[in-house]
């Protein structure tokens, strides 16, 4: 089954549809862990320059823990989000990943 449900995401991704739902599950738009500093810093700040980023502030519940991963992924969500859930909205020269699994934790919620 986990097989099945692979193919169908692959599919998805390939056919330039939008990627609303896999599954039955809402789809999230993280950092690659492998995306060096500078890129996930890029990311941030275009991601930023077209999203609403607020949660990021100090004191805000997405700003801890206060690194690049983190607040990265957190951008690029939210860019992903806004812009309409399609694959080429979580690219970001290959720094993108599509989840399913959902990374929100404790007050920090992802759309």
């Amino acid at each position: 089954m986990a097989n099945v449900a692979a193919f169908l995401f692959l599919l998805l991704l390939s056919s330039g549809g939008n990627l609303i739902v896999v599954n039955g599950q809402r789809t999230r738009c993280v950092a690659k862990p492998s995306s060096d500093q500078a890129t996930l810093l890029a990311n941030i700040n275009y991601a930023c320059s077209q999203a609403d980023c607020r949660n990021l502030q100090r004191g805000r519940p997405c700003f801890m823990p206060d690194n690049l991963m983190n607040h990265a992924s957190i951008a690029m969500n939210l860019y992903y989000q806004a812009k309409g859930r399609n694959h080429w909205n979580c690219e970001f020269r290959g720094s993108g990943l599509i989840v399913v699994t959902d990374p929100s934790y404790g007050n920090c919620i992802y759309p």
